[in-house]
């Protein structure tokens, strides 16, 4: 498997199968947000890894100037078709094309990290973040339960998407470090696969705490509930120190 298969799968097929992403989740995190942060951002606000643009979008409904950055130039020119005024950024998350100190705040949601099979290019990534904000400025991280996925896997499912049938086939590596999908869509005759780090909580905080942020509050969901051993989401509020 290559080590950069997000290259190849966040492209048309990728936007075909989830079209209908769930944009009142999006709202949630970033009402999260503004409660722990406060209602206003007085510096411009990174959206990392933003692909078609629903949370930069309702960023911007909040009054809060974003950027947003992705690789994929089929997710960004997705965004542009639905904004036509956002600021859009094709660029890789490990060498962020920004001068120091150029965010109040940057966010990175939905578990759009962890793509890596070495964990320095993981801590490379946050590094480069914390460069890129203001000291006293924040970092957020929606980012998987570990243990919430182990203990939820389904092996297999079938799903249609629009004419697509769609088959999803999950696994834990044998280390227990990664979860991997491999999604095969019968008609096109094409197969990807999706391989993400599965970090526990307290191994992001030991990252963030590396890479120059002092972690504030992990929280498990998007209603602002504490992590707890059951929780779906790890959500890390952090500090550039």
């Amino acid at each position: 498997m290559p080590d950069d298969w997000f290259e190849d799968w966040f492209g048309a097929e990728y936007l075909a199968l989830y079209e209908h992403r769930d944009h009142h989740e999006a709202r949630e995190v970033v009402t999260l947000m503004a409660d722990r942060m406060g209602a206003t951002m007085d510096a411009p606000v990174l959206d990392l890894a933003c692909g078609a643009g629903r949370h930069q979008r309702m960023l911007c409904e909040r009054g809060w100037w974003t950027v947003g950055l992705d690789l994929s130039p089929s997710l960004l020119r997705a965004a542009r078709a639905e904004d036509r005024t956002a600021p859009l950024v094709r660029a890789d998350m490990r060498e962020l094309p920004f001068a120091d100190g150029s965010f109040g705040l940057v966010v990175n949601l939905f578990t759009s990290f962890g793509y890596f099979r070495d964990d320095a290019q993981h801590l490379r990534v946050l590094v480069d973040v914390a460069r890129v904000v203001r000291p006293g400025g924040w970092f957020v991280l929606d980012y998987l339960h570990a243990d919430e996925v182990r203990r939820s896997l389904v092996p297999r499912d079938e799903r249609t998407a629009g004419t697509l049938t769609v088959e999803q086939e999950r696994e834990i590596s044998a280390d227990g470090r990664f979860v991997r999908k491999t999604i095969t869509i019968g008609e096109l005759g094409r197969t990807f696969v999706e391989r993400v780090r599965l970090f526990e909580p307290s191994e992001l905080v030991a990252l963030c705490t590396q890479a120059g942020f002092v972690v504030d509050t992990v929280l498990g969901d998007y209603d602002g509930t504490a992590m707890r051993p059951d929780a779906p989401r790890t959500i890390l509020f952090a500090r550039r120190s």
